[in-house]
């Protein structure tokens, strides 16, 4: 397991965001050395967890527990042969385009160290956007990225440091509840009746999933 490449996006303006002035960062390339990886602070003010990423609309974008976003290249493999077209490493707004790791069956919690020095932690999946469907330029991405269910994972930094393209990934610590990044994917999009299941996972979920799990909860029962 290793990373491929680490994915660094520049602020451009774009017809296709909500962000107010229309600003996006999510056209991420690959960078060409070592990237310094901390945690940016709480959502709203914390931006990316990677220094020279950009991320530009901070109500939806950004913080603690969604420092960094992680796809499988097998997944990216799978949707060129499915839309017929290639798809770069970075292209879905990635940080890191990782190499043998099931990234969307990753249990929230999982860790992962990268490298020597960082350790990262799953915190949640990823809920596609509209500006993701203007970016890729594929009618009825939303719902064709929600059907399909391959999220990735957004992690929050546990050990900062610094990592490159070729660093190993290592999965240092496993949970047991079987709470995956894909099942938190569904049950906060189309399979509600899920939420209760998620908070075997506890804190480490990403905060705002686990309040809306505890509300499910207190408003529908177990």
């Amino acid at each position: 397991m290793k990373l491929l490449s680490v994915n660094l996006g520049s602020a451009r303006q774009v017809p296709y965001t909500s962000q107010p002035e229309g600003l996006t960062g999510i056209d991420k390339r690959p960078a060409d050395g070592p990237v310094r990886v901390a945690a940016p602070g709480p959502k709203g003010t914390g931006a990316s967890g990677l220094a020279g990423d950009a991320v530009c609309h901070l109500r939806h974008h950004g913080g603690d527990d969604q420092a960094v976003y992680a796809y499988a290249r097998e997944d990216l493999d799978a949707w060129e042969r499915e839309l017929g077209r290639s798809l770069a490493n970075g292209c879905f707004g990635e940080n890191l385009t990782t190499d043998g790791l099931d990234v969307s069956g990753a249990l929230i919690g999982e860790r992962w160290r990268i490298g020597s020095e960082v350790v990262l932690e799953v915190t949640s999946g990823r809920i596609p956007c509209n500006t993701f469907q203007g970016h890729l330029g594929e009618r009825g991405w939303v719902r064709r990225f929600t059907q399909k269910g391959a999220t990735g994972a957004y992690l929050r930094v546990i050990e900062p440091g610094e990592i490159r393209a070729g660093d190993p990934v290592e999965i240092v610590h496993r949970p047991d509840h079987g709470v995956t990044a894909a099942m938190q994917f569904r049950a906060v999009t189309t399979e509600r009746e899920l939420l209760p299941r998620l908070l075997a996972a506890g804190e480490a979920l990403h905060s705002e999933t686990l309040a809306e799990a505890r509300e499910y909860v207190t408003r529908h029962g177990a």
